[in-house]
């Protein structure tokens, strides 16, 4: 049986999830104190619906339907699973949804979000918390955590889903993913079809070959720059063979260091790899 393209992304979800070791994430075997591997799982199928109106080439706004998809991702008693890595699905998904997913479609379907798209993102605040870094003072009216109370202002100064994201993208790596032609997403695709062996194992591997390459934005906002730095070092000596994986992994759980935007860049890579014929 084919897999629709929501159910796709659902399974790139769930294969993100359960790649092991994934320095400081949750994975297969490793919870954190508050978020658990369950409460993961429970995320990717909570989703579903929102992923379906996502791969519907007519469906609502990207934004309408990222909403939905965050609502019922929230509906298991963690907290945020997969936020992030639902914002980076939701304009792959519909470029999949409208041909063959590729960088110049996907930045297409990003480029063309409207208000309404930006009033959805914003509205999706409500339903979870999400991590983010304080706005420049120029932009107190368009912080995110005012929810739908920002609204009227994203209206009032006509700005799409895309115009708020570049405004974030020098802080935020999944804003600069949507902003930047989505290369790091389309790169870890790349590594997944090119490398042998089981998924799940080509997985950790390109994991850890994007969280050598940049600084996590996620741990940036949660632990500060250098702490970033240092765990991206750390990453570069554990996929260089100097140090073990699965030791890194258990030094950044006990350190309460969570690379997040890392897995979800990694999600947006599985997701691309299953739609190019990668076989599970």
């Amino acid at each position: 049986m084919t897999r629709t393209i929501a159910q796709q992304a659902e399974l790139a979800l769930l294969l993100e999830v359960a790649t092991t070791p994934k320095p400081g994430n949750v994975d297969r075997h490793r919870d954190h104190d508050d978020l658990r591997f369950e409460h993961f799982l429970a995320g990717a199928v909570g989703a579903s619906e929102g992923l379906e109106d996502l791969a519907d080439p007519d469906g609502p706004p990207i934004g309408t339907a990222f909403e939905r998809a965050v609502e019922g991702m929230n509906g298991q008693s963690g907290g945020n699973t997969q936020f992030g890595g639902l914002l980076l699905l939701a304009p792959l998904v519909r470029a999949a949804a409208l041909g063959k997913v590729t960088p110049e479609r996907a930045t297409a379907v990003a480029e063309g979000t409207g208000v309404e798209d930006a009033a959805g993102f914003y509205r999706a605040f409500e339903h979870v918390d999400v991590a983010v870094a304080d706005p420049p003072d120029d932009m107190d009216a368009l912080d995110v955590r005012r929810g739908s109370d920002a609204v009227p202002d994203i209206r009032e100064r006509n700005l799409s889903l895309f115009d708020i994201l570049a405004r974030s993208a020098d802080h935020d790596g999944i804003a600069r993913e949507w902003t930047n032609g989505f290369a790091r997403t389309f790169d870890a695709a790349e590594r997944l079809v090119n490398r042998d062996g089981p998924l799940l194992d080509r997985a950790a591997a390109v994991f850890l070959d994007l969280l050598a390459a940049e600084p996590d934005t996620f741990v940036a906002i949660n632990h500060g720059a250098e702490t970033a730095e240092d765990v991206r070092e750390r990453a570069e000596a554990a996929r260089d063979g100097d140090t073990d994986p699965e030791t890194l992994a258990e030094e950044l759980l006990a350190e309460g260091i969570n690379p997040g935007t890392t897995a979800d860049i990694l999600a947006g890579g599985l997701f691309v790899a299953l739609e190019r014929g990668t076989e599970v």
